[in-house]
């Protein structure tokens, strides 16, 4: 609150001339060298060690939406690292900033979609008529239904598919899991066409139900492409296409405005 006295407080970390505590462990004594990064982050994140299923599904996430192309993340860190290629941390921002309601970003709304559906069902109402109710309300409204759509996989996201056969597999399909797929089993109706179910339906829906925070879906996301555009960046540093990118984006571009240039 803005004008507050008194001192503040973080759990997480605190630093002193000889040691660094982190969520209570010794840093160097208790994790490092012990740990794996995924273990940390958990750790970091919530205060608490994973179990063995939040480590391997967090990895299994984490590996899932690090890599998937030239996307507009992608193209957006190499044509910045371009026009400026002594700062990479410029480039990687300019891709994580793609990380939207639409592209990457959509794990969070998805999460949040699920949350509401499983809370009727563990009230009393059941998947289906909570899926059949929500899905109808978003498609009235004109809206997007979270954790479908992809303009290249079809008939089936295979990261999508793969997410979920791992979690039948591994015994961490819960409600969420089970919501999910009732609302795959409706959506096509209501909207009238072919629903792909994409990787970020799973997502979300797994990580939930393995008591994984739902404020910090989004978070995955910009961890596990932060990885990825940084490859990105080395390479186009050792092969560079960003200049490319940008020349082709305005050859398939078409000038409709007033007073066009004489030699269009």
């Amino acid at each position: 609150m803005m004008g507050a006295k008194g001192a503040g407080a973080t759990a997480i970390a605190k630093a002193s001339r000889t040691k660094i505590r982190i969520r209570g462990h010794d840093l160097c004594d208790d994790l490092i060298g012990k740990v794996d990064f995924t273990t940390f982050f958990f750790l970091h994140l919530t205060g608490e060690m994973p179990n063995e299923k939040q480590v391997f599904f967090l990895n299994a996430m984490l590996v899932a939406l690090a890599e998937h192309g030239l996307t507009p993340s992608a193209q957006a860190a190499r044509m910045t690292l371009q026009a400026g290629p002594d700062a990479m941390q410029g480039a990687v921002a300019a891709g994580i900033l793609g990380c939207g309601s639409v592209i990457l970003g959509s794990a969070e709304s998805c999460g949040r979609f699920l949350s509401q559906g499983v809370a009727r069902v563990r009230a009393g109402e059941s998947n289906d008529e909570v899926a059949r109710a929500m899905v109808q309300g978003l498609r009235d409204q004109k809206k997007f239904l979270p954790g479908f759509g992809h303009p290249l996989h079809r008939p089936v996201d295979p990261r999508a598919v793969k997410l979920l056969a791992l979690a039948d597999e591994k015994g961490a399909s819960g409600d969420h899991v089970a919501f999910l797929k009732a609302v795959a089993g409706v959506a096509d109706g209501i909207y009238g066409r072919e629903m792909v179910m994409n990787v970020n339906g799973p997502l979300p829906a797994i990580l939930l139900d393995l008591d994984f925070p739902e404020a910090a879906l989004k978070g995955i996301s910009i961890l596990c492409r932060t990885a990825g555009l940084i490859g990105h960046c080395v390479e186009e540093l050792e092969r560079p296409i960003g200049f490319r990118l940008a020349h082709l984006g305005d050859a398939g571009t078409v000038y409709d405005g007033p007073n066009p240039p004489e030699d269009l």
